[in-house]
């Protein structure tokens, strides 16, 4: 496929993953200026594309600075998913598609959608040709490890022959939400399933330091799916990456480069473990906060608040701070609190 984007990124990849209310295009546009190569829309359900798509194109439009940009749908039903791709393509024109089987949302379950798909074998398979025979872009999957008896080991067996092109597994198990242990030995195994599509790993990356431990302990692995992680430290990607770009794959055998001697233990120390200057931190709230107002206008003071107390979470003074910022009613004000 000559406008698969997977295979021209820089490995290992580090993707900002799709999540709801969060990865919108101010979000996506602070995340890839910070580090990430990849950016995921939240999402977008097929069914709403197919009836009234309006306000759903209006949910996963993007700025050129977000690119490369994977637009995420979601739903159960085949025919939608062909209609929407077919939409997504010629009306948004992203980078890729992405089909969700991760999504462990009582509300997504209940409706037989994300997860609850997995062990729907000839289902998600349906879906997966439905996407692929309906877009010239590059398709990628995300799942899970697995749920009840069924694991992801068995779903890439059963679908590893259809042409989608990457796959983000998240290391829980549906039961293990998004708080249970991450099994990211089940992740490797993928990898060896299907080496000629790419591989990311996702869940509980959160230091740049845990990052780098995953990828020397992985190193068949692509690169990461960063979530949770990135709340109120969107630059996380820029510190994984930063200083230890040459020493990252300097200790992963795959991706081995000419370089000088250093240990896997020098790897992880040239990350610095302090915070993240707070002077650094005001300027991307501002940016954040200026991007969600241009994108949202009057609703961007309500979306921007959640971010704005993550950002300053753990600074001291924080407790104040919080109560100005989630005060602030204008732009103006958030940037006269930030001085």
């Amino acid at each position: 496929m000559p406008n698969n984007f997977w295979q021209k990124i820089e490995k290992p990849i580090l993707a900002l993953a799709p999540m709801a209310g969060i990865t919108d295009s101010a979000f996506r546009q602070i995340c890839r200026s910070h580090g990430a190569d990849v950016a995921y829309s939240e999402m977008a359900s097929v069914s709403a594309l197919f009836y009234k798509p309006q306000k759903t194109l209006e949910l996963v439009r993007f700025n050129k600075k977000e690119r490369p940009y994977v637009v995420q749908l979601f739903g159960n039903n085949p025919e939608h998913f062909a209609v929407a791709t077919k939409i997504i393509t010629k009306e948004v024109k992203p980078d890729g598609i992405d089909i969700n089987f991760g999504c462990p949302a009582k509300k997504v379950f209940k409706h037989g959608s994300g997860c609850a798909l997995m062990p729907q074998i000839e289902l998600a398979r349906e879906i997966i040709s439905a996407v692929c025979d309906n877009t010239t872009l590059p398709v990628s999957i995300k799942i899970r490890a697995g749920l009840k008896n069924f694991n992801a080991i068995e779903f890439i067996e059963k679908t590893k022959d259809l042409p989608y092109s990457a796959v983000m597994v998240h290391g829980r198990t549906y039961e293990g939400g998004f708080s249970g242990a991450v099994d990211w030995k089940i992740i490797s195994q993928i990898k060896k399933i299907i080496p000629k599509k790419i591989v990311l790993g996702n869940g509980g990356i959160t230091t740049p330091e845990g990052a780098l431990e995953i990828l020397q302990k992985y190193p068949n692995i692509d690169g990461l799916g960063i979530a949770r992680g990135t709340w109120g430290k969107p630059y996380l990607f820029e510190q994984i990456k930063n200083e230890c770009r040459d020493a990252i794959h300097r200790v992963l055998p795959k991706h081995t480069i000419t370089a000088k001697n250093t240990t896997t233990q020098d790897a992880i120390n040239c990350v610095s473990t302090e915070n993240y200057p707070f002077s650094k931190i005001k300027k991307i709230m501002l940016a954040h906060a200026k991007l969600i107002y241009a994108d949202k206008h009057e609703m961007g003071k309500l979306e921007i608040r959640k971010h704005l107390v993550w950002y300053i979470k753990g600074f001291p003074g924080a407790s104040e701070l919080r109560q100005k910022l989630v005060r602030a009613e204008s732009l103006d004000e958030i940037e006269e609190i930030l001085k």
